[in-house]
């Protein structure tokens, strides 16, 4: 799917479809393309917002989870947005996590799949390696059930982040925040209805996180899905929008 990608200021983004606005955020390595089965199920009947997360541009000093939020605090603020879902994969999980507690007026309902900010095994345990080509494929396709789902392209995407020192600096830098910043302490104190959608083989946040997130979030509904690891919106996309269309029909939207 081709996406047309909006630049105003300091934000990239894409805007599609109208009426309740849904603000899809990536995870470290994500891409516009990881949600596409979302943005062509919901923009007939929501407005799709995916602000790109400046994870390869941003300061070295600012990169983190704390730099990254205040990124998504601006640009909500500059879309006037009121009533938002919010959904994460991954880090754009742990995003949303710190965003709702931050700024609970401005959330309706948050979906994550395989969030950070309990425990992650990033990467498959270790750190990118840069200049690997073989090993950067391995790690992608770790995050994978069937390695068949990615594409040529998007490794070699990831492969060309890698490359760059400063880029991989940055993506190293806030994968460590990730890990420090454990959230069991504060989840507890969301109040936002929440869809928790998760690979019932994922490898990085695995079930057992699903079960803590669903068991420390008050108002929490957990779903798996088989055959699936850490992006379940690529990996079965037709079944991750049947269980987002059935909570999102049932929980007043």
């Amino acid at each position: 799917m081709d996406h047309l990608i909006r630049s105003e200021g300091k934000f990239q983004f894409m805007d599609q479809g109208k009426g309740e606005v849904l603000l899809l955020l990536h995870g470290l390595f994500g891409a516009l393309s990881n949600w596409d089965g979302v943005i062509e199920k919901f923009s007939v009947s929501h407005r799709v917002l995916i602000p790109l997360l400046p994870i390869n541009e941003m300061p070295l000093k600012e990169a983190g989870l704390e730099g990254l939020v205040k990124f998504v605090e601006e640009f909500v603020d500059w879309q006037q947005l009121q009533e938002v879902t919010i959904m994460g994969n991954s880090l754009g999980g742990h995003l949303a996590l710190m965003y709702t507690l931050a700024h609970p007026e401005r959330i309706k309902r948050m979906i994550l799949t395989g969030s950070s900010g309990l425990f992650e095994n990033s990467m498959g345990g270790s750190f990118p390696k840069r200049g690997d080509y073989k090993y950067i494929k391995e790690r992608v396709e770790y995050t994978f059930y069937d390695p068949n789902t990615i594409t040529k392209e998007y490794v070699d995407e990831v492969f060309e982040t890698t490359k760059s020192i400063p880029k991989a600096m940055r993506i190293v830098a806030i994968a460590k925040s990730a890990q420090r910043n454990n959230m069991a302490s504060e989840i507890p104190n969301i109040k936002a209805p929440t869809l928790l959608i998760w690979g019932l083989n994922d490898t990085i946040t695995p079930p057992m996180v699903a079960h803590e997130f669903n068991r420390l979030i008050p108002n929490s509904t957990l779903r798996f899905i088989d055959k699936c690891c850490h992006a379940p919106m690529m990996e079965h996309p037709e079944k991750f929008n049947d269980l987002l269309e059935h909570y999102l029909l049932n929980n007043g939207c």
